[in-house]
């Protein structure tokens, strides 16, 4: 709608068209485990023991718990 020759939000074309992103979004599809899961997903029964003690306890405490994650993760195909 253009009122006296201004322009409107429905009328205003839109800054960083969808196209100009399309063309630059371009990121490689994540690597996925053994499993079929992304790092983030995979492990679940060590990552959460490990999470709960690293916020109850500090990281410095946690050092069996994160290395028992970080060998699952290992286990599935991911570089740690």
């Amino acid at each position: 709608l253009v009122l006296l020759g201004r322009q409107t939000s429905a009328t205003r074309p839109h800054m960083g068209s969808s196209q100009s992103q399309d063309t630059q979004d371009t990121k490689p599809p994540p690597q996925l485990g053994k499993s079929g899961k992304k790092i983030c997903c995979s492990c679940p029964e060590t990552k959460k023991p490990r999470d709960e003690c690293i916020v109850t306890k500090g990281e410095e405490h946690c050092g069996d718990l994160i290395e028992a994650h970080k060998r699952c993760l290992r286990l599935e195909g991911f570089k740690v």
